[in-house]
Protein backbone atom coordinates (compact mmCIF):
# COMPACT_ATOMS: atom_id res chain seq x y z
CA UNK A 1 0.00 0.00 0.00
CA UNK A 2 2.63 2.28 0.91
CA UNK A 3 4.80 1.54 -2.17
CA UNK A 4 1.63 2.45 -4.61
CA UNK A 5 1.65 5.69 -2.65
CA UNK A 6 4.82 6.34 -3.01
CA UNK A 7 4.94 5.37 -6.62
CA UNK A 8 2.07 7.93 -7.30
CA UNK A 9 3.63 10.96 -5.81
CA UNK A 10 6.44 10.49 -7.54
CA UNK A 11 4.61 9.79 -10.86
CA UNK A 12 2.70 12.91 -9.77
CA UNK A 13 5.62 15.46 -9.24
CA UNK A 14 7.43 13.84 -12.12
CA UNK A 15 4.33 14.87 -14.45
CA UNK A 16 3.70 18.43 -12.56
CA UNK A 17 7.26 19.72 -13.06
CA UNK A 18 8.43 18.13 -16.59
CA UNK A 19 7.54 19.85 -19.73
CA UNK A 20 6.08 17.49 -22.45
CA UNK A 21 9.11 18.41 -25.33
CA UNK A 22 6.49 17.71 -27.90
CA UNK A 23 4.01 20.58 -26.52
CA UNK A 24 6.01 23.26 -25.21
CA UNK A 25 6.32 26.31 -26.15
CA UNK A 26 9.46 28.48 -26.99
CA UNK A 27 9.33 30.17 -23.50
CA UNK A 28 8.97 26.47 -21.71
CA UNK A 29 12.02 25.55 -23.90
CA UNK A 30 13.92 28.30 -22.79
CA UNK A 31 13.30 27.80 -19.31
CA UNK A 32 15.61 24.93 -18.91
CA UNK A 33 18.88 25.19 -17.89
CA UNK A 34 21.16 24.92 -20.82
CA UNK A 35 18.64 26.04 -23.59
CA UNK A 36 19.04 29.18 -24.84
CA UNK A 37 16.58 30.95 -27.90
CA UNK A 38 19.06 29.01 -30.81
CA UNK A 39 18.42 25.78 -29.45
CA UNK A 40 14.55 26.48 -28.43
CA UNK A 41 13.88 27.03 -31.74
CA UNK A 42 15.90 23.65 -33.12
CA UNK A 43 14.25 21.54 -30.79
CA UNK A 44 10.63 23.10 -32.05
CA UNK A 45 12.30 22.77 -35.81
CA UNK A 46 12.85 19.13 -35.19
CA UNK A 47 10.18 18.16 -33.24
CA UNK A 48 7.84 19.09 -36.47
CA UNK A 49 9.41 16.40 -38.61
CA UNK A 50 9.91 13.78 -35.75
CA UNK A 51 7.78 12.68 -32.62
CA UNK A 52 10.28 13.01 -29.29
CA UNK A 53 9.46 10.38 -27.21
CA UNK A 54 12.22 11.09 -24.45
CA UNK A 55 14.56 13.56 -23.71
CA UNK A 56 17.43 11.36 -24.99
CA UNK A 57 15.71 11.69 -28.40
CA UNK A 58 17.34 15.31 -27.96
CA UNK A 59 20.73 14.19 -28.82
CA UNK A 60 19.95 14.13 -32.55
CA UNK A 61 20.28 17.64 -32.29
CA UNK A 62 22.88 19.24 -32.93
CA UNK A 63 24.37 21.56 -29.99
CA UNK A 64 22.18 19.09 -27.73
CA UNK A 65 24.39 17.00 -25.23
CA UNK A 66 24.34 14.66 -22.29
CA UNK A 67 24.20 17.88 -19.88
CA UNK A 68 20.95 19.41 -21.19
CA UNK A 69 19.16 16.18 -21.47
CA UNK A 70 20.04 15.35 -17.56
CA UNK A 71 18.31 19.03 -16.93
CA UNK A 72 15.69 18.33 -18.84
CA UNK A 73 15.41 14.93 -17.50
CA UNK A 74 15.65 16.62 -13.89
CA UNK A 75 13.40 19.23 -14.55
CA UNK A 76 16.31 21.96 -14.02
CA UNK A 77 15.34 25.32 -14.45
CA UNK A 78 17.04 28.63 -15.12
CA UNK A 79 17.11 30.72 -12.27
CA UNK A 80 15.57 33.80 -13.74
CA UNK A 81 12.24 33.19 -15.11
CA UNK A 82 12.20 34.01 -18.88
CA UNK A 83 9.28 36.21 -20.17
CA UNK A 84 9.59 36.68 -23.17
CA UNK A 85 12.09 34.68 -26.14
CA UNK A 86 13.49 38.11 -27.10
CA UNK A 87 14.41 39.45 -23.72
CA UNK A 88 16.14 36.12 -22.96
CA UNK A 89 20.15 36.85 -24.46
CA UNK A 90 21.63 33.69 -25.40
CA UNK A 91 25.64 33.31 -24.17
CA UNK A 92 26.50 34.30 -27.53
CA UNK A 93 25.08 37.76 -27.38
CA UNK A 94 26.28 38.29 -23.63
CA UNK A 95 29.65 37.47 -24.99
CA UNK A 96 29.57 39.79 -27.98
CA UNK A 97 28.45 42.77 -25.35
CA UNK A 98 31.48 41.94 -22.95
CA UNK A 99 33.62 42.20 -26.29
CA UNK A 100 31.64 45.69 -26.83
CA UNK A 101 32.30 46.66 -23.63
CA UNK A 102 36.45 45.65 -23.60
CA UNK A 103 36.68 46.96 -27.12
CA UNK A 104 35.02 50.76 -26.09
CA UNK A 105 37.58 50.65 -22.93
CA UNK A 106 40.14 50.14 -24.98
CA UNK A 107 39.40 52.56 -27.40
CA UNK A 108 39.13 55.03 -24.82
CA UNK A 109 42.68 53.88 -23.09
CA UNK A 110 43.92 54.59 -26.71
CA UNK A 111 42.32 57.79 -27.12
CA UNK A 112 43.38 58.90 -23.76
CA UNK A 113 46.75 57.88 -24.55
CA UNK A 114 46.35 60.01 -27.84
CA UNK A 115 45.42 62.92 -26.17
CA UNK A 116 48.15 62.47 -23.75
CA UNK A 117 50.44 62.62 -26.24
CA UNK A 118 49.11 65.25 -27.97
CA UNK A 119 49.60 67.23 -24.64
CA UNK A 120 52.80 66.47 -24.37
CA UNK A 121 53.45 67.20 -27.49
CA UNK A 122 52.17 70.64 -27.61
CA UNK A 123 54.36 71.18 -24.15
CA UNK A 124 57.10 70.41 -25.95
CA UNK A 125 56.89 72.92 -28.85
CA UNK A 126 55.27 75.19 -26.46
CA UNK A 127 58.71 75.04 -24.74
CA UNK A 128 60.88 75.09 -27.69
CA UNK A 129 59.13 78.02 -28.73
CA UNK A 130 59.77 80.11 -25.52
CA UNK A 131 63.04 78.91 -25.45
CA UNK A 132 63.63 79.55 -28.90
CA UNK A 133 62.03 83.08 -27.85
CA UNK A 134 64.08 83.51 -24.91
CA UNK A 135 67.20 83.05 -26.86
CA UNK A 136 66.11 85.43 -29.77
CA UNK A 137 65.75 87.77 -26.58
CA UNK A 138 69.11 87.19 -25.54
CA UNK A 139 70.74 87.60 -28.81
CA UNK A 140 68.73 91.09 -29.45
CA UNK A 141 70.11 92.35 -26.26
CA UNK A 142 73.37 90.95 -26.75
CA UNK A 143 73.43 92.60 -30.00
CA UNK A 144 71.90 96.55 -28.05
CA UNK A 145 74.73 95.79 -25.81
CA UNK A 146 77.71 95.08 -28.75
CA UNK A 147 76.22 98.03 -30.45
CA UNK A 148 76.30 100.38 -27.30
CA UNK A 149 79.59 99.38 -26.61
CA UNK A 150 80.86 100.09 -30.43
CA UNK A 151 78.98 103.59 -29.82
CA UNK A 152 80.86 104.21 -26.57
CA UNK A 153 84.28 102.95 -28.10
CA UNK A 154 83.57 105.51 -31.37
CA UNK A 155 83.01 107.86 -29.07
CA UNK A 156 85.91 107.74 -27.27
CA UNK A 157 88.51 107.47 -29.60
Amino acid sequence: MIKKLLLVLVFTFSTLFAINLNTASKEELMSIKGIGEKRAESIIKYRKTHRIKSADDLKNIKGIGDDIIGNVKKGVKNKAPVKKASANKSKSTKSKESKTKTSTKKSKKTADKKETQKKSASRAKSSAKTKSAKKRKVSKKSAKSAKKSKKAKKVKH
